[in-house]
């Protein structure tokens, strides 16, 4: 997506890194990588200013400072010794790079789950819509009509029982956005009436009493082209009808995708970034989250 016009257009990440651990460095610029940042100078990497975006500079940001790195993230109109054109080149060459990379190697896999897992990956982190994706998704589209790909059901996971969950305490990022307030909604209303909310950048090593959801590397998170929400749906086996379009919205807000094209996914997106942009606590925002998504559900229901 372009610039913002009138506002901060770029957000910028500026760091120094201590000398040990010595793998923090390669973690770090591997994070760097699976958020799409592109490097305008050495330790100094630029996104558009999107909520997204935002969330995942400050994800980073926190993790260089709690291993006592320095890091800055600062909104700019400009960046110096560049425009506007170069960064958005740079960031469309990055994803082309990426693209062209998946395309030949699809076509020695030709393994359909693992080729949608890694193209969704790239799509989420191509803010610039780059013209090769619409190449790599027609390959994948065609390799899946020869195959008649049909996942099995082994691949899911098993189907889990609402009981088990009952008095659980959930476990998430700080400032939700769409998934988390529809995951969150999802578990209140499907799973546990009175489930509870906690926040945290990370899942603490020795927690087991929590249960983690949309946060990297869990049971309830993104897999393969599904969202939170999409996960969470499919091991609980929750079948209302009035869930569907909840989830088609979801997915296309959270994976910045058109697939489902629900008229009502702009709206829904302009409301949670207004709430996001307010001042309100993490509890505070995930509450008027969930409140939307039940009125979103209830209009469904009547539908």
């Amino acid at each position: 997506m372009p610039p913002a016009k009138g506002r901060g257009a770029w957000l910028v990440l500026a760091y120094q890194l201590p000398a040990r651990p010595p793998h923090l460095r390669v973690r770090i610029w591997r994070r760097l990588q699976q958020v799409g940042a592109a490097l305008a100078r050495n330790s100094i990497y630029v996104l558009p200013d999107t909520g997204e975006a935002r969330e995942d500079l400050e994800w980073i940001r926190a993790e260089i400072v709690a291993h006592r790195g320095q890091a800055s993230l600062l909104e700019a109109s400009a960046l110096d010794g560049y425009t506007d054109k170069d960064l958005m080149a740079q960031l469309r060459a990055d994803r082309d790079a990426e693209y062209r990379a998946f395309i030949k190697e699809a076509r020695r896999t030709r393994g359909v789950r693992k080729l949608k897992e890694q193209l969704a990956a790239i799509v989420k982190r191509d803010y610039v819509n780059t013209p090769s994706r619409r190449d790599a998704e027609r390959l994948v589209a065609e390799i899946e009509r020869e195959h008649g790909h049909q996942l099995p059901a082994s691949v899911e996971g098993p189907r889990l029982r609402t009981r088990d969950f009952k008095g659980r305490v959930w476990l998430t990022r700080p400032h939700p956005g769409i998934d988390r307030m529809a995951s969150a909604w999802l578990i209140r209303r499907f799973i546990d009436a009175r489930a509870k909310f906690t926040f945290a950048g990370s899942v603490p090593a020795r927690d087991r009493r929590s249960v983690p959801f949309d946060m990297a590397d869990v049971e309830f998170g993104h897999h393969g082209t599904r969202c939170t929400f999409e996960t969470l749906v499919q091991r609980f086996g929750i079948a209302d009808a009035a869930v569907r379009p909840i989830a088609e919205i979801v997915h296309d807000l959270d994976l910045k995708e058109t697939r489902f094209g629900r008229p009502e996914a702009v709206a829904v997106g302009r409301i949670v970034e207004g709430l996001r942009a307010s001042k309100a606590s993490d509890g505070e925002l995930l509450e008027r989250g969930m409140n939307v998504i039940e009125a979103l559900y209830q209009s469904f229901r009547r539908g």
